[in-house]
């Protein structure tokens, strides 16, 4: 039997098929900044350390709660009571306990940033570590980049066609690989990277200046591959 005609999808004489990949990077202002708070306590009796743990972290979700709209997520991720073990001595006798929480809070407004990371800072036994910017996985930014890939592609097969005298004639198939962020959502940068911060405090004060954090650019990266046919090139032009 004869084999079958190649459909206009694979390409043929008469309707020749040029493929390309679109791209598109874009460099953005982020929209989150991500902290984690470490509350921590120490002491030689268990109740005692633990109700200073409850009263620190309590204070610290206060404050934090008192930045009303520009915070945009709280959450608790841990919490631990340790006994520390005596290195010498027999039997288990319990040196301290050591208690944590650990917090994650995400802001919005970036203004407020700075002065809340100081005040965290200046509690007892209190780490911070940040900040770390993002994009929203919904973010605009995404839908650019994925517009201005498939405009990039366009054109891209455009050129080939008109480097043979033809002109595109029919989309066949749009590959979306998708738009991501190199640092990726909620990623903290590379170790030792300038923008992560880390401290513990000590006395609590009040007048401690804020922080002066400039927000990291986000990068946003969009592929897609487009495959068009076009009309019968001009070769002997």
């Amino acid at each position: 039997t004869d084999s079958a005609a190649p459909t206009p999808a694979h390409g043929t004489p008469e309707a020749p098929r040029v493929a390309v990949r679109g791209e598109a990077r874009l460099e953005v202002d982020p929209e989150l900044a991500r902290v984690t708070v470490t509350v921590a306590a120490r002491g030689t009796d268990r109740r005692a350390a633990l109700d200073d743990l409850t009263r620190r972290n309590t204070q610290i979700i206060a404050l934090i709660k008192g930045y009303g709209d520009a915070i945009e997520k709280l959450e608790t991720g841990s919490f631990s009571i340790t006994p520390e073990l005596a290195k010498h001595g027999r039997g288990e006798r319990v040196r301290a306990y050591h208690g944590r929480v650990h917090l994650t809070v995400e802001l919005t407004d970036f203004t407020a940033l700075g002065e809340l990371t100081t005040r965290l800072a200046d509690h007892e036994l209190t780490r911070v570590d940040g900040p770390w910017w993002s994009l929203r996985p919904d973010s605009p930014a995404h839908a650019t980049a994925r517009r201005q890939a498939v405009r990039d592609a366009v054109q891209r097969a455009r050129e080939y066609a008109e480097a043979l005298d033809a002109r595109l004639a029919a989309l066949v198939e749009l590959a979306d690989l998708g738009a991501e962020s190199t640092a990726g959502y909620g990623m903290p940068p590379a170790p030792g990277s300038p923008r992560a911060r880390s401290a513990y405090g000590a006395a609590e004060q009040t007048d401690a200046p804020a922080l002066d954090l400039e927000p990291q650019r986000q990068r946003v990266h969009a592929q897609v591959n487009a495959r068009f046919i076009m009309t019968p090139p001009k070769l002997n032009g």
